[in-house]
């Protein structure tokens, strides 16, 4: 079976820093990190076996992590899906992407390699990796 990712936008923080930054602000230490969206993905199974949720920023995906549950809450118009999510956090090679609402699948093809395998040991700053494909400079 090939692994099967999850995209979102990121809405209200331009970076990962902020995204983390927020996490530790609104929540206890040692608290589970879950993402509530509206829909439950069809293909729950094949997320949880290996998939990751993708995070765009500002129209490029910078971030991903892994997905280790996804699970339905509540019932009626109250009724929510709640991803469990590994909280750390793996920079990914940026890649653009259009706006759009909700989630989508991501297919592992078509996911962006992680920052540290693309870089082979190279440190530049996320957000020069971001302007530089910006550019078409990378």
């Amino acid at each position: 079976m090939t692994v099967l990712n999850l995209i979102k936008l990121c809405v209200g923080c331009d970076s990962v820093d902020e995204l983390v930054d927020w996490w530790r602000q609104s929540h206890a230490e040692g608290e589970r990190w879950k993402l509530r969206t509206r829909q439950t993905p069809r293909r729950a199974a094949e997320l949880v076996d290996g998939g990751s949720l993708y995070r765009v920023f500002k129209g490029f995906i910078l971030c991903r992590q892994r997905i280790w549950a996804v699970k339905t809450t509540g019932e009626g118009a109250a009724r929510r899906c709640e991803l469990t999510l590994d909280p750390a956090i793996v920079l990914t090679e940026p890649a653009p992407r259009r706006a759009f609402q909700g989630w989508r699948y991501l297919e592992a093809k078509d996911a962006p390699p992680d920052l540290s395998s693309a870089l082979a040991g190279q440190t530049v700053p996320v957000e020069l990796a971001r302007r530089l494909r910006e550019i078409g400079a990378w």
